[in-house]
């Protein structure tokens, strides 16, 4: 086979290497632009899986590479003048020079022919490379041939707004990977550094675009640009220079990241992207070398394998695909968190500003942590709980069970049972179904069960089986359970109140056709639907109304009414639901309001109705309880919709309303939106309000783990963290969480009548917890 690498970067060298390995028949030459002792970067971060899957497949330059790694365990955080140190991370360090080395000469030894100095275009593929059987591109973040065609790659570049200048220093920063924060006249500025050989680090430093226009980087020379850097962060560097070798960049050394999506890696059945051409990572978690080495590894195999060439390309796309996205969202994750440390620095003191960033990625979790430095989390946890509970308190506590307070109600916890649909109520009254699924789910140990959206009126429902609290037979039910809760737990209780506009009248989910959501009613069964405009919620749906005044007027003092009953039945607690393409999102957001009165338009206008049913509420509801809005914090419709950026103007105008805490959620406005889907993939929406508009917030979304939980709160991204589906899969997910973490005391409270069983699964828990252990 005939294989022509473009580029000579870390991924290109190793597919050569790879494929030699497998057959030394193979004709391989590899082209980079560049000169073989030419290199941008300073050092490279590995971890030990990494390197198990170079010995695995190349036990000679594998063993080369390890025998020169400097190895580390330890994160140094300095912030606001101080020093928080974490162990037992595990990172390898190599100076990207001698790896290049390391990779040249085994090449050389395997017959790779090392083409340098020799410029490449996307033409060259099929004129002069024509001959070549598969051609490999290889050719990194700024990749000629991906960029020549980025429509067939289905590729998209984002270039975000952090800039960055990659240096070295002599300062070894020996005994961790070091992160320094420095807080200028003109804001914040960072550091990533980290040892890669035995007298040098790598140097990065990052800053948001304002300070790097502020402090004038722009208009400096890279040695200029350099010891600007040595004078910000000079108490850390032991009399150092700072080093640049990027003399090769005319103007600016600093850059952009920009963040690569490919969806195709495969063009015409022998072109194929890899490495940093198809994917990026952010170097906050310095993954990208790792993700082309093993890239490598993989279309080694399956070119080797007894299929085509295109469907070995096609089958290498397959296998990376997952790995590299799951891998880019972790780096994603991390680099938004860097593009927002001011919102940090603001809102932190030091040690959870060092959790927050040690849990950026939301890879590394709670118990992750706990696993590499018990004692250190264990401090966290302490300083966590003298926070919520003294400073006499000398405990360490699960971040999910500490308390929490709204208004005059006192939650035992952080753990919130979402709303949940039922669909089981006939003409809107809750009946010994709802008893049981709410009473069960109040002694389950959470601190705040919400009830189902429950409708202010008939019209308002969304299916016929949905719950209300328009009569007096559904407020005295409501009154029922909420006796039962109240006597039988120490679980608060919250109304959720809503009224469904455009997405009424709908057939219950279970009897939905498969093909068509929020399928609506037969038409014999309708009733008349209203929403902000005259505009179906999809093409199948019925039109709606739009609201005139009168009619406005009319929902207002159904609300009120509703919030009226909800205290005559002893709710603890209200919430507005201001979500999901509901009557008030309707308002909201402008893929569903396209009115021309005051109403509509921009974002000020289309928040003016449901802030007037909200203070109606709020001007009805006791002063001592709180109320809670739940919000689409994200439309996920780009320009069409709401965007993250106006999340926080729409949760701060509730907040000056009255609103006590926001219930983040987040699309649902359209079967066109397209969310980014994963663990707690709203979370970050919530931890933007919360620490950008200093609101008060409930996380939802996809979090389902005890871990998720712990996370969430102890890095200070929400308040409060609302589950729904583990709640129905296990009424008593929060004690079993409990007794997962062998944890009784503050934040658990058991049935009585329960007692036996609770021990019992404490005990089981800690004999699995030992047998782990010592596994």
């Amino acid at each position: 086979m005939k294989i022509v690498c473009l580029g000579g970067g870390p991924s290109g060298l190793y597919l050569a290497i790879s494929m030699k390995l497998r057959d030394p028949s193979h004709d391989i030459t590899v082209y980079e632009r560049n000169r073989p002792d030419d290199t941008f970067g300073w050092g490279v971060v590995f971890s030990d899986q990494t390197v198990e899957n170079l010995m695995a497949n190349d036990p000679i330059s594998g063993q080369q590479i390890a025998d020169e790694f400097i190895h580390w365990d330890m994160i140094d955080c300095f912030f606001k003048g101080g020093l928080e140190r974490s162990d037992g991370h595990g990172f390898i360090g190599l100076g990207r020079k001698r790896m290049l080395q390391i990779l040249h000469q085994r090449c050389r030894d395997l017959g790779v022919v090392l083409e340098f100095e020799n410029e490449f275009s996307p033409d060259d593929i099929d004129t002069r490379f024509a001959d070549a059987d598969v051609v490999v591109a290889a050719d990194g973040i700024n990749s000629r041939i991906r960029n020549a065609d980025l429509e067939t790659f289905d590729c998209s570049v984002d270039v975000r707004p952090n800039k960055f200048v990659w240096l070295g220093t002599k300062q070894t920063f020996r005994d961790a990977f070091t992160f320094i924060f420095e807080e200028t006249e003109h804001g914040w500025i960072w550091a990533h550094a980290y040892q890669f050989d035995e007298d040098t680090s790598t140097f990065i430093v990052e800053c948001n675009p304002d300070v790097y226009d502020a402090i004038g980087f722009e208009h400096m020379s890279h040695a200029e640009s350099a010891e600007t850097c040595r004078k910000i962060f000079e108490k850390y560097l032991g009399g150092h220079e700072l080093l640049t070798n990027s003399a090769h960049i005319r103007g600016s050394a600093w850059i952009n990241f920009p963040h690569v999506l490919c969806r195709n890696w495969v063009k015409n059945e022998r072109v194929v992207l890899i490495g940093d051409a198809a994917h990026t990572a952010h170097f906050s978690i310095g993954s990208g070398t790792k993700l082309g080495l093993e890239d490598a590894i993989s279309l080694a195999d399956h070119l080797t394998r007894d299929s085509s060439i295109g469907e070995a390309l096609h089958a290498y796309q397959a296998e990376r695909e997952i790995d590299a996205l799951r891998l880019q969202n972790s780096a994603r994750n991390a680099m938004i968190w860097f593009e927002n440390v001011p919102r940090y620095a603001r809102a932190f003191d030091l040690k959870q500003f060092n959790y927050s960033m040690l849990t950026r990625s939301q890879r590394v979790s709670h118990e992750n942590l706990r696993l590499r430095d018990q004692s250190w989390l264990e401090g966290m946890e302490k300083h966590l709980a003298r926070r919520v509970l003294g400073d006499t308190f000398d405990s360490a506590v699960p971040p999910m069970f500490l308390p929490y307070k709204l208004r005059d109600m006192d939650l035992i916890n952080r753990v919130v049972v979402s709303p949940m649909s039922m669909y089981s109520a006939v003409d809107g009254l809750p009946d010994d179904w709802h008893l049981v699924h709410y009473g069960s789910l109040a002694k389950g140990g959470a601190g705040l069960v919400y009830t189902e959206m429950t409708d202010v009126s008939p019209e308002g429902r969304i299916t016929p089986g949905c719950a209300g609290i328009w009569n007096d037979e559904q407020e005295a039910s409501w009154k029922r359970i909420n006796d039962f809760v109240h006597k039988h737990s120490k679980a608060k209780f919250c109304l959720q109140i809503g009224h469904a506009g455009a997405k009424g009248a709908t057939k219950e989910p279970w009897k939905w056709d498969p093909n068509i959501l929020d399928e609506p009613l037969d038409d014999a069964d309708q009733w008349p639907l209203v929403s902000a405009s005259a505009l179906p919620y999809d093409s199948y749906s019925p039109v709606p109304a739009a609201l005139t005044r009168d009619m406005m007027d009319a929902i207002t003092a159904q609300h009120v009414a509703a919030a009226q009953r909800a205290e005559r039945a002893g709710f603890d607690m209200i919430e507005l639901h201001a979500a999901h393409g509901y009557l008030l999102s309707s308002f909201i957001t402008p893929v569903m309001n396209q009115r021309d009165d005051e109403y509509g338009g921009n974002l000020e206008n289309r928040l003016r109705y449901p802030l007037e049913v909200f203070r109606a509420m709020r001007e009805v509801w006791p002063a001592d309880k709180p109320m809670s809005v739940r919000i689409s914090a994200c439309d996920w419709m780009e320009e069409q919709g709401n965007t993250e950026e106006d999340a926080v103007a729409i949760a701060r105008a509730f907040s000056e309303a009255g609103a006590d805490i926001i219930d983040v959620s987040s699309g649902q406005v359209s079967h066109q939106a397209k969310p980014l889907p994963g663990r707690m993939f709203q979370t970050p929406l919530s931890d933007r309000i919360r620490n950008e508009g200093n609101i008060a917030t409930m996380a939802v979304g996809n979090i389902y783990e005890v871990d998720h939980v712990n996370s969430i709160i102890a890095a200070g991204r929400a308040d409060l963290v609302c589950l729904a589906r583990p709640h129905l899969a296990d009424p008593g997910w929060t004690l079993r969480a409990a007794a997962e973490m062998g944890h009784t005391g503050v934040g658990v409270s058991e049935p009585h009548q329960y007692f036996l069983g609770y021990r019992q699964l404490h005990v089981n828990m800690e004999r699995a917890r030992e047998m782990a252990a010592s596994s």
